[in-house]
């Protein structure tokens, strides 16, 4: 089965940087579409961005588009999230997410991320 952790969140000023890390352990990432979503408080999580499976293709939010970027290492079997000019509407738990082309889902439990000065 396939498991998901993320690493990296953390404490950051507006403005600033900061790269979140998705580990898979129990599958190759390359056969998943991989993505993230946020959650705030009091707000429904939502999607932020994901790779395609097998075609590579990248998808964002409007609302990070330009600021964030993903990408995926496969040999290391870990996707990345860098997130830039960061803004405190982006503080949320941000989680890993994989699925597969059956439809079949994996999460990952979250980290957070909080942007304040």
């Amino acid at each position: 089965q396939l498991q998901l952790v993320e690493t990296g969140g953390g404490l950051v000023q507006p403005g600033g940087s900061l790269r979140i890390s998705c580990a898979a352990s129990g599958g190759n990432l390359g056969y998943y579409t991989v993505g993230w979503f946020r959650q705030a408080p009091g707000k429904e999580r939502e999607g932020i961005s994901c790779i395609v499976f097998n075609v590579g293709a990248t998808y964002y939010t409007d609302l990070v588009k330009g600021r964030f970027t993903i990408s995926r290492d496969n040999a290391k079997n870990t996707v990345y999230l860098q997130m830039n000019n960061l803004k405190p509407e982006d503080t949320a738990v941000y989680s890993c997410w994989a699925s597969t082309s059956l439809g079949t889902n994996y999460w990952g439990q979250g980290t957070q991320v909080a942007v304040s000065s």
